[in-house]
C-alpha cells in the first residue's frame, strides 16, 4: 500500500491525527477518524464540517450530494475551492464517497449503476465517478469511493463483470493521472459483495495501481468468512479506505457502536497495524435525524476501543499506561 502523504490543494500535506480535546488525545496516534456526511444530511455542509471539528474529528467522509457539495450543479470546480479552503481552516481530512442514493436519479435507489444494460445509463454514473476525481483532486482528499451496483434482472454474471470493468477502465486512468486511489466498496447484495470479488475485479484489470479497497467493517461483520479483525489484516496491501459501524452477523444494517456484534479493540488494533494513513470513517447513513447525537457520542467510543489495553506487572498488578482516556 501507499505510504505517501495525501496532498491537498496545490500540493500541500492533508491534516495528520488531531490532538482531541479535554485530554482524550494522543497526537502520536496511528488511526485518524472521520464521520461521514450521509449521516449528517439534516446539516449544511458548513455546520457539519465545522461540527466535527469541534468535535475532534480528523476529517470527514464527504458524499457528494444534492445537498452537500451537489456534482451536478454549476460552478463545481469553485464550490469546490471553496470547501477545500474551508476544510483546510478546519484542519479536516477527507475523503470523497459517491454513494448517495438518489444524486443521478430520483426514483432509482444507487441508479443508475455502472451495471445497467443500457450504455448511456452506466455512462452517466462513470460520469459521476470521474466528476468524483476532479474533485477529490481539488480536495486533496486520500481516495474517492465507489461501488459496483446490484446486478439487473436478466444479466448473466459474466456480462455484468465485464461492464464493470470497461466502466471502471477511464474512471482508473483519471485517477492515475490525479494521483488519487480509486477505492472500490465490498458492497452486500452487489455484484461485488466480498474481498473475493475484490479481488476478481483486480485480476480483471490486471492489478493497476490505482486500483484500491474501502473496507467497510459492518460489512465484514455481515457476511464475510473471517472475522473483522482478520478482514483487515488479509486486505491490508490494498486498503485505501475505511468505513466502520456496528452490525450484526447476516443483517446489512448499519447501527451506531454497542448496538450490533463487533469487538472493537482487535479490529483497530489489526488497522493501526497495517500502518494505514488514510481516514476510518463512521458510517451510519440512516440516522441523519440524529446525526450531531450519534457523531458526538461515536468519537470517544472509538478512542476508548483503539486505546492500548491497560498493562500488568509481574505481580498481576496494573503497570504505568499511557492508555486515553476519550472525553465523555
Amino acid at each position: 500500500m501507499s505510504t505517501h502523504p495525501a496532498q491537498g490543494p496545490q500540493g500541500r500535506t492533508a491534516p495528520g491525527p488531531r490532538t482531541h480535546r479535554d485530554g482524550a488525545g494522543d497526537s502520536t496516534r496511528s488511526l485518524r477518524f472521520g464521520y461521514g456526511t450521509n449521516g449528517l444530511a439534516d446539516l449544511r455542509l458548513d455546520d457539519a464540517l465545522a461540527l466535527l471539528a469541534e468535535l475532534g474529528y480528523d476529517g470527514v467522509g464527504l458524499t457528494l450530494d444534492h445537498m452537500h457539495l451537489d456534482p451536478l450543479a454549476p460552478d463545481l470546480a469553485a464550490r469546490t475551492r471553496r470547501v477545500a479552503h474551508r476544510l483546510t481552516e478546519l484542519g479536516l481530512g477527507v475523503t470523497v464517497e459517491t454513494g448517495a442514493r438518489y444524486v443521478l436519479d430520483p426514483r432509482r435507489k444507487h441508479g443508475p449503476s455502472l451495471l445497467d444494460p443500457d450504455p448511456g445509463d452506466r455512462a452517466l454514473r462513470t460520469d459521476l465517478l470521474l466528476r468524483a476525481v476532479r474533485v477529490a483532486a481539488d480536495l486533496g482528499a486520500h481516495a474517492v469511493h465507489c461501488f459496483s451496483g446490484i446486478t439487473p434482472p436478466g444479466t448473466d454474471e459474466e456480462t455484468a463483470w465485464k461492464r464493470l470493468a470497461e466502466a471502471l477502465t477511464p474512471v482508473l486512468d483519471a485517477a492515475a493521472a490525479a494521483g488519487v486511489p480509486l477505492a472500490v466498496e465490498p458492497e452486500p447484495g452487489h455484484l461485488l459483495a466480498d474481498l473475493d470479488g475484490f479481488h476478481r475485479l483486480r485480476r480483471t484489470l490486471g492489478d493497476p495501481e490505482p486500483l484500491g479497497l474501502t473496507l467497510d467493517i459492518g460489512h465484514c461483520q455481515c457476511l464475510e468468512p473471517l472475522p473483522p479483525a482478520d478482514c483487515v489484516r488479509a486486505a491490508a496491501p490494498w486498503l485505501r479506505h475505511v468505513q466502520i459501524e456496528d452490525m450484526r452477523r447476516g443483517v446489512h444494517e448499519h447501527l451506531p457502536f454497542g448496538d450490533g456484534e463487533i469487538d472493537f479493540p482487535p479490529v483497530l488494533e489489526a488497522l493501526a497495524a497495517t500502518g494505514y494513513q488514510g481516514l476510518t470513517v463512521v458510517e451510519l447513513p440512516r440516522h441523519s435525524h440524529a446525526g450531531p447525537h450519534f457523531a458526538e457520542r461515536s468519537l470517544p467510543f472509538l478512542l476508548r476501543a483503539a486505546a492500548p489495553a491497560p498493562r500488568t506487572n509481574r505481580s498481576g498488578e496494573p503497570a504505568a499506561t499511557h492508555r486515553r482516556e476519550p472525553h465523555p
